[in-house]
Parts: C-alpha cells; sequence; structure tokens
C-alpha cells in the first residue's frame, strides 16, 4: 500500500522558518514527481512547489517562489520543503503529493499525504 506521511508542521511567527518532509513508502515513488499543495479554511486547494523524480526539474508558486526550496533524497523516499521568511497568508494544511509528473494540477497526483498544519502570526 503506497503512503505518504507528512511532518514538520507547527506555529511561527511571521519571518520565521519551517521545514516540512514527506516520507514515502510503499510501491510509489521510483521515477515519482512529488509535489507539495497547501489548503487554508474556506480556501480551494493550491499549488505550492514539485519536483520530478531526477530534482533536475522543480516548478514554485509565484507566491512562494525566492522564499520556499523543494527538495527530495530519493534514497530516503523523503521530499522537503523548506520556508523561510513564512507569511500569515502561508498558514494552511500543507498536503504532499505524487504523481507521474511534476505537474501543478492536483488532479494529476495520484497519491496524497494526510497533510501537516502550518500556523504563521503576525
Amino acid at each position: 500500500q503506497a503512503q505518504l506521511v507528512e511532518s514538520g508542521g507547527g506555529s511561527v511567527q511571521a519571518g520565521g522558518s519551517l521545514r516540512l518532509s514527506c516520507e514515502a513508502s510503499g510501491r510509489i515513488f521510483a521515477g515519482y514527481a512529488l509535489g507539495w499543495f497547501r489548503q487554508a479554511p474556506g480556501k480551494e486547494r493550491e499549488f505550492v512547489a514539485t519536483v520530478n523524480w531526477r530534482a533536475s526539474r522543480t516548478y514554485y508558486a509565484d507566491s512562494v517562489k525566492g522564499r520556499f526550496t523543494i527538495s527530495r533524497d530519493n534514497a530516503k523516499n523523503t521530499v522537503y520543503l523548506q520556508m523561510h521568511n513564512l507569511r500569515p497568508e502561508d498558514a494552511a494544511v500543507y498536503y504532499c503529493a505524487g504523481g507521474p509528473e511534476p505537474s501543478i494540477r492536483a488532479i494529476t497526483y495520484d497519491y496524497w499525504g494526510q497533510g501537516t498544519q502550518v500556523t504563521v502570526s503576525s
């Protein structure tokens, strides 16, 4: 059974940093892209960042460019999201997702984690 488990969420003040991790288990992820999405209360799930299997291609939402960095360690089956200079509008539940292509569209991802909460206070 394929599974994605996120960790690293928490509460920080504006301007602070967090690093999210997502460990994949099961049959996934050889050749798979891994991405991060987020969903704030009352809002739709939105794309944050994604990276292909070889980590040769990364894509970011405009709102996080220059502040967030996605990376992966295939030996550990783990993808990371390093977040700097966090803003109150970054507060959301962050989801890890696995899919065949590094897409910005959630529908293209086959596997999803349960999410980890990020809270940013002003």
